[in-house]
């Protein structure tokens, strides 16, 4: 016989099996360059598209150091940081000291703000067409379980053998 355990440890690992392809679908779907490109032209924005996900990503995050900031968006922070200096260059970002005066960090300008209030409403209206069928129930729910998942998810160690995680 079968315990209710067992049954529950198979049933579990079969849901994350197929959230983790849920959020890989997420996560591919989202780091298409194209889908950069299209919500660049229906914010009405020019803003080469390498530059795009660290100007949205400094307004979110900002202040922001440039390790961090390479680490959210998965690249060198050499690269990185002549990217911020690119944003610099256009009006959108700017680098202050940060808390810890050897830190540089990134925060968004008037400017970079004006432009991603743009990609905010064009994101809004690509939800809408989205989530039009959907009832606001369902709505709800799929954004406090992902706020659960995400928070849950970050506060997970990246090792969690390493007796100094989470100290």
């Amino acid at each position: 016989m079968t315990s209710r355990k067992t049954v529950h440890n198979t049933h579990i690992s079969d849901q994350l099996r197929k959230l983790h392809g849920a959020v890989l679908d997420i996560v591919s779907i989202m780091n298409q360059p194209q889908r950069d490109e299209f919500l660049i032209r229906e914010a009405g924005i020019r803003l080469d598209r390498a530059l795009f996900p660290l100007l949205v990503s400094v307004e979110r995050f900002g202040p922001i150091g440039v390790v961090d900031l390479a680490d959210r968006v998965g690249r060198d922070y050499t690269t990185v940081s002549r990217q911020v200096a690119k944003l610099e260059s256009l009006g959108l970002a700017e680098r202050k000291p940060g808390a810890d005066r050897r830190v540089r960090e990134a925060v968004i300008t008037p400017k970079g703000k004006a432009m991603t209030d743009l990609v905010d409403a064009a994101r809004d209206r690509i939800g809408r067409g989205i989530f039009e069928s959907w009832d606001a129930h369902d709505i709800d729910e799929l954004v406090r379980l992902m706020r659960k998942f995400a928070d849950d998810f970050t506060n997970l160690p990246a090792d969690p053998h390493d007796p100094l995680a989470g100290a």
